[in-house]
């Protein structure tokens, strides 16, 4: 659906949550991958699994494909500045995975963390408007 949207690339951050259906870790990679032009490949949830396993397994997903560079960043605030400091004009940033929850599950440990805020602040930085980085 964004593909058609995009004068220029396609940036998408994704992860996999930990202790979930590990059979579509390769198969979320190979969707990406058709469509997306750089992947940052992060942490969504990675409640008792190891955040760089969860990667491990999703980017063999990524074999054969020549059209997607592929970043993979365990820290998913790191993956989202990386992608947006990265845009160029005419680029579409999709950060995928976590939508509304303002949270991260690692352990037993329930960690504040929103896509939004960290979105908003790095675009705040880049802009020098204060505001967004509230």
């Amino acid at each position: 659906m964004l593909r058609p949207l995009t004068k220029g690339r396609l940036i998408c951050v994704f992860g996999c949550g930990g202790d979930r259906d590990r059979g579509k870790r390769p198969r979320m990679a190979g969707v990406v991958g058709k469509t997306a032009d750089v992947a940052y490949v992060t942490s969504d949830n990675p409640r008792t699994e190891d955040p760089q396993a969860i990667i491990g397994e999703i980017l063999p997903g990524f074999r054969g494909n020549r059209r997607c560079r592929v970043e993979a960043q365990v820290d998913r605030r790191s993956a989202i500045e990386a992608a947006i400091t990265g845009a160029a004009p005419g680029d579409t940033v999709l950060i995928a995975g976590k939508g509304h929850e303002d949270y991260q599950l690692a352990g037993d440990n329930v960690l504040h963390f929103d896509d939004r805020e960290v979105a908003r602040a790095c675009i705040g930085k880049l802009t020098g408007r204060v505001e967004d980085a509230a």
